[in-house]
């Protein structure tokens, strides 16, 4: 199947945590597995990007150290690097692990993957929702 196709057929069927149709997180970074702004996954996203986070300096941080950069710019990919305030479709176990250890970032619950719950319990993701406004 067409990647875009697969990825455009994934976003309109992925549900956030109340099982309401998923919103966009960010459309600038592009994000998401499939870079379609989503939080939406498939067999093909192993690492599972599906919750929406906003990014904070010390969440950066704390994923450079652990391995996973974000911040830096990678312009050979098109990616400018995430900014303290950027909205970004964070791998779930990415996020476990920040929380763990007391670093994890603020979640926008309306465009997170209700897939999540199936490790996160919503009491927690509660704790770190975002507020809109």
């Amino acid at each position: 199947m067409n990647p875009i196709r697969f990825a455009s057929v994934m976003e309109k069927l992925a549900l956030n945590v109340f099982g309401k149709p998923i919103t966009v997180c960010s459309l600038d970074p592009l994000t998401g597995f499939y870079r379609n702004g989503c939080c939406s996954t498939g067999e093909d996203d192993i690492g599972q990007h599906t919750v929406c986070i906003v990014a904070s300096e010390e969440f950066l941080q704390f994923s450079k150290k652990a391995g996973n950069d974000l911040s830096t710019p990678r312009p050979e990919y098109l990616f400018s690097g995430v900014k303290p305030g950027d909205r970004w479709c964070l791998c779930m176990l990415r996020w476990v692990e920040a929380y763990k250890a007391g670093f994890a970032p603020l979640v926008v619950l309306e465009s997170t993957n209700q897939c999540v719950l199936k490790t996160i319990p919503f009491e927690v993701l509660l704790e770190y929702k975002v507020e809109e406004v």
